[in-house]
């Protein structure tokens, strides 16, 4: 593990954490396009709330040149001249058709195969269908680099599971699936990740193992979490408490505890894509999958039209009902509004007129505006409002008195089940 010296490329919500980690142990330089992002990494803060302040200055260095371990970021191709392990940490959304959009990857990859030297190894953490590795990625290191794949450089795939926002199962307490392009770069990029993944690690067999094996990991929470949300249509219909036969199903040892919500983010709402276009294209047309995207991906029209009802019982008019929205981001005690589903029970409740405030003390009003044409604040609107309407758990709002913010004859609508003994409805 001698004159190792590493590139993060992507500064995300998985590239920092990993770029911080391995910091503590190598060399390590920070790559990202986005110049404001590696201003403020420079000076010791983190948007994404992912790597505590204190945590990131205690790795950062000022010049690259400097000998020893540390992390420095930059913008600029010439400073990942000199690495030998291009680590990848793009990410991978899906286009306005749910297609998965490999552009990100594309790009990094021309902008490592620009630098990259023999006997170097490229390990990719994006999450992507099986082959995307060798057959989309490889292609792009060789034509640029000149350079022969497993005979002058070679690959590794290490899948992320970053869960954002959660202090508990931080990157090095996760155990990381590894994989090479032969099995001695298996050995190699497994015993890497290993010197700083404290969980430990797991090699599989090849790295479309390892690939396969990340995307079926949130396509089947994405499975589980489209079962409950059925079940939440159904007892709704019976006028029955989910979470109350959730909570009693519970008490057998093998019940799988999911509740139902709105399904977003880079990774639950994305992934089942991407297995399911890797199927068709081997002529499968994957049922189960796509059955519980469909679900989930309704779930924000059915709340709006639950919400719409009880408005309705209440006698409020809903054309100029003044409605409070709480939380934006797609999930709780976060700041990332990356496919957030929220917007959808937001944008169907604006469709029936209904005048929309958005408070969320995570999100950062530039980023919702930019995403989504959005405006939201950062701080609770002092007035009264016909109808609340809980979309996020956050910490902040059971602190709140909910009540207080309502009109009288006012309805709140919990979404996340939170506030129990506290609402009108729920999902």
């Amino acid at each position: 593990m001698q004159d190792i010296k590493i590139a993060i490329i992507g500064l995300g919500y998985v590239g920092l954490p990993l770029a911080r980690l391995f910091a503590t142990k190598f060399p390590v330089v920070g790559f990202d396009i986005n110049d404001e992002r590696i201003a403020e990494l420079r000076s010791g803060k983190d948007s994404t709330l992912e790597v505590e302040d204190e945590l990131l200055q205690a790795v950062l260095k000022e010049n690259v040149d400097k000998k020893g371990n540390g992390l420095y970021c930059s913008s600029q191709i010439e400073d990942i001249e000199d690495c030998n392990y291009y680590i990848v940490t793009v990410p991978t959304p899906v286009d306005r058709n749910n297609r998965p959009d490999l552009t990100p990857l594309y790009k990094s990859s021309e902008t490592v195969a620009k630098v990259l030297k023999v006997d170097d190894i490229v390990i990719y953490e994006s999450t992507v269908y099986p082959g995307v590795t060798e057959e989309e990625c490889i292609p792009v290191l060789e034509k640029i680099s000149g350079l022969k794949f497993n005979k002058d450089f070679y690959a590794g795939y290490s899948p992320e599971r970053i869960n954002p926002g959660d202090k508990k199962h931080t990157v090095e307490k996760i155990l990381k699936v590894t994989a090479g392009s032969t099995p001695e770069i298996g050995k190699k990029v497994d015993a890497l990740y290993n010197t700083v993944i404290a969980a430990g690690t797991h090699l599989a067999p090849t790295i479309k193992v390892a690939e396969a094996a990340k995307v079926i990991e949130n396509s089947q929470r994405d499975i589980n979490i489209a079962f409950v949300n059925e079940l939440a249509k159904i007892f709704n219909l019976m006028d029955i408490d989910t979470h109350d036969v959730l909570e009693a199903a519970g008490t057998k040892w093998n019940f799988l505890p999911f509740k139902p919500g709105l399904v977003g983010g880079h990774c639950i709402g994305v992934d089942p894509y991407y297995l399911a276009q890797r199927a068709q294209e081997f002529g499968y047309h994957p049922e189960i999958i796509l059955a519980g995207r469909r679900l989930n991906d309704s779930m924000g029209q059915y709340v709006a039209s639950e919400i719409i009802k009880l408005m309705v019982k209440h006698d409020i008019r809903i054309k100029g009902a003044k409605v409070l929205i709480l939380g934006v981001t797609f999930k709780e005690n976060c700041p990332d509004v990356r496919n957030t589903r929220a917007v959808d029970v937001i944008e169907q409740l604006k469709d029936f007129g209904t005048e929309i405030t958005v408070f969320d003390p995570w999100a950062n009003p530039a980023e919702v505006q930019h995403e989504y044409n959005l405006e939201t604040t950062t701080e609770l609107p002092i007035q009264k409002f016909d109808t609340i309407v809980l979309t996020v758990a956050h910490k902040e709002f059971l602190d709140i008195d909910l009540e207080s913010l309502l009109l009288p004859n006012g309805v709140l609508y919990d979404v996340k089940g939170i506030l129990k003994d506290k609402v009108d409805g729920r999902l």
